[in-house]
């Protein structure tokens, strides 16, 4: 995958952040109606699903991921953690499948540039994805997405 780093990179990560929320609508153009669960279909793709985690009246917590059928599990990755401000029209990740949110990665190594560093690494790599599920015309179901399948990463298994 290619790399961008700009010199300023909190200029350019607001920015960022700011695109991939215009990238999300479309993808989910009703997003401050959005149901709990939706899956989009593409015929030859795993499916992506998005999920409702949080809801405020300003912000949602979403977490969008691809199914992938295995033998006789679903795999679902990348399990990207989103957090969506719609008052200001920005989207932020906060984690993924294999990369945890930024004060469990970085603890005490937390410097100014390095949680620079490590945000837009994750966002950037969420623009690619949305840019590649937008491309494809990932389109959204109208009712809610099945989720008997749906594994809770936040509970004990």
């Amino acid at each position: 995958m290619s790399r961008f780093l700009p010199r300023n990179r909190s200029y350019w990560l607001a920015k960022l952040c700011e695109a991939n929320y215009q990238r999300l609508l479309a993808l989910v153009p009703d997003l401050e109606r959005i149901q709990p669960a939706l899956k989009a279909s593409v015929h030859g793709k795993p499916a992506l699903h998005i999920r409702v985690l949080e809801r405020s009246p300003y912000t949602l917590t979403l977490e969008l991921t691809h199914a992938f059928s295995r033998a006789m599990e679903e795999l679902r990755e990348p399990a990207v953690r989103i957090r969506v401000y719609l008052d200001a029209h920005s989207v932020e990740v906060l984690s993924d499948h294999c990369r945890p949110e930024v004060r469990d990665a970085l603890g005490d190594q937390a410097t100014p540039q390095r949680v620079l560093d490590y945000k837009w690494s994750l966002n950037y790599f969420l623009a690619r994805w949305l840019d590649y599920c937008v491309d494809s015309r990932y389109r959204l179901s109208s009712g809610p997405a099945d989720l008997s399948p749906w594994r809770d990463r936040s509970a004990p298994a």
